[in-house]
Formats: structure tokens, C-alpha cells, sequence
């Protein structure tokens, strides 16, 4: 997918206004690269937050990050389908439905409730579970980028932002 040319972000690289994001940035990378969680799921709730946020640059990356570790087409489509698509394990549905419990409001209760977390503990364990917490920490530290400065998507870091 090509960017168009006029794609711009709404704001400018952050680099070298906040320095030490980073470093923040390569540990929170580093802490998600080490996971023992299989990165293939840490991938598709990567992309299942991008459809919930809205954000087209998360979509857009996660897609290509998807295909690129050899992800099938089907898998990635039905990501946003994926309660009834037929592709994912147990443990990768967990993952899904906890990234939706974190990021979609739920009025009449927990957005977690106790029967999740012990689905999710049941397939992942305290440790998995932690790396799990880690990953949609991940995901929230870029969340405000994401719909704020609006990167261009489908451009690497560091060309992702208008000078």
C-alpha cells in the first residue's frame, strides 16, 4: 500500500521535543520482544486495538507487521470479526476479548470482570498474564500519538511524522 504523497501528520516528529521518549519507547519494545506471550497474538491484539482506537496508522502498521511475520491473509481480515471467525485458538481469543475489555467502555460493570481474568489466567498464567498487562501498556503509551499527532501510515518510524 502506497502513502499518498500529500499524507501529512498533524504534528512533527516528537523526538526532539521529548528526547527520552525514546528509551522509553526500546524498553517497552524490548519488554513485548521477550514476552511469553507468542508474538503472533501480541500482533493481533496490536491490530485489534488499531480497529478499536479507529486509528488508521495503527491499522495500517499492524496489518503490514502481521504479514510480514507470514500471518495468512484470512487470520488478519477476520481479526475484527474474530468472536466468530474460526481461525484463532482459545488462548488468542482470550487476548482479543481482553484487548476489547480494556479499550471498550462498559457501563453496566467491569470492563475485566472475574470471569475473564480467570479465562485469561487459565491459558496464560501470573507471568503470561503480566506480559499481557505489558502489551496493552504498550499499546496505551502510543495510543495518543496514534489519534493526536496522526502519524502517516504505512510510513516507517522516524519518516512517519511532517517536518
Amino acid at each position: 500500500m502506497g502513502t499518498p504523497a500529500a499524507a501529512r501528520s498533524r504534528m512533527p516528529n516528537p523526538l526532539p521535543h521529548l528526547p527520552g521518549m525514546a528509551d522509553l519507547a526500546k524498553g517497552l519494545h524490548a519488554m513485548i520482544e521477550a514476552s511469553t506471550v507468542p508474538q503472533p497474538t501480541i500482533r493481533l491484539m496490536e491490530l485489534r486495538a488499531g480497529q478499536l482506537l479507529g486509528s488508521t496508522y495503527f491499522a495500517v502498521r499492524d496489518t503490514a507487521n502481521l504479514r510480514a511475520a507470514g500471518e495468512s491473509e484470512d487470520r488478519i481480515t477476520a481479526v475484527a470479526t474474530w468472536r466468530t471467525a474460526a481461525c484463532f485458538t482459545e488462548a488468542e481469543r482470550v487476548a482479543l476479548e481482553l484487548v476489547e475489555a480494556v479499550l471498550t467502555a462498559n457501563p453496566a460493570g467491569e470492563r475485566v470482570p472475574d470471569e475473564l481474568h480467570a479465562r485469561a489466567a487459565a491459558h496464560y498464567g501470573d507471568k503470561g498474564l503480566w506480559d499481557l498487562v505489558m502489551v496493552l501498556a504498550h499499546i496505551g503509551f502510543f495510543t495518543p500519538a496514534a489519534l493526536i499527532a496522526k502519524p502517516i501510515p504505512g510510513m516507517p518510524p522516524g519518516q512517519n511524522y511532517s517536518e
